[in-house]
């Protein structure tokens, strides 16, 4: 971003964890930043350039809530969610104590994860968000929740919205059909259902309907892709 900031900072040494969390607040406007250890986490939580930390408590090198502690030693007020799969009682009431904001016990699903952080960030003046996308001459407000193609608008129910902007999200590249099961569904497994094809279907007919080029791109077997190739 040009003025250096970023949106969240996510601790967390499991690679896999932190690359679906990183995807799912991307899916949702935020700038992601990653650090591995409660080392590189404590560094780049100084910075002052985040607007929501999210701290793992299973750190190679030590304790995430350690991590809190010290940051509020020193001052520094940086909202933080803590996700561990600690889950007790007593160990939400350490993590809480040490200066943590919130607390979300692992697995957990991707739509809290986003409302928790959606909350935290309302409380921060440092969290940039996307507001408009584009993909060609399509145009799609996050904020007012619409999409518009050569100054038409285009009705989209709310699962369909969210399904046309994960896919512009990830403009240029193929989307598979698990991809958004997971990223639009929360579902994490496949169920046999046609339900995608249903829906990317529907929302083809809306967005490439009457327009020079089409913007919906099926790879057989594999997925969909959005490419403006006009």
């Amino acid at each position: 971003m040009s003025d250096g900031r970023c949106g969240v900072l996510v601790v967390e040494d499991d690679i896999e964890m932190a690359e679906q969390v990183s995807e799912s607040l991307k899916v949702n406007g935020y700038a992601v930043a990653l650090a591995r250890d409660k080392a590189s986490g404590l560094d780049e939580g100084r910075s002052g350039r985040y607007g929501v930390l999210l701290i793992d408590r299973l750190l190679p090198d030590g304790d995430g809530v350690e991590i809190v502690r010290v940051l509020r030693e020193e001052r520094q007020n940086t909202p933080v969610l803590i996700i561990s799969a600690l889950g007790e009682v007593d160990d939400r009431v350490r993590g809480l104590r040490a200066g943590g904001d919130d607390y979300l016990v692992k697995p957990f699903a991707v739509a809290e994860l986003q409302a928790r952080v959606e909350a935290l960030a309302r409380r921060s003046d440092r969290v940039i968000k996307e507001t408009v996308l584009h993909a060609g001459d399509l145009e799609l407000d996050l904020l007012a929740r619409k999409a518009r193609r050569r100054g038409r608008d285009i009705g989209l129910l709310p699962r369909e919205f969210r399904l046309l902007e994960y896919l512009v999200r990830n403009q240029g590249h193929v989307v598979t059909r698990a991809m958004l099961l997971q990223h639009v569904w929360d579902i994490h497994f496949d169920p046999m259902t046609n339900i995608i094809d249903v829906y990317v279907s529907r929302i083809r007919r809306k967005v490439d309907s009457n327009d020079d080029y089409p913007l919906f791109h099926t790879v057989r077997g594999v997925g969909f892709c959005i490419r403006a190739t006009g």
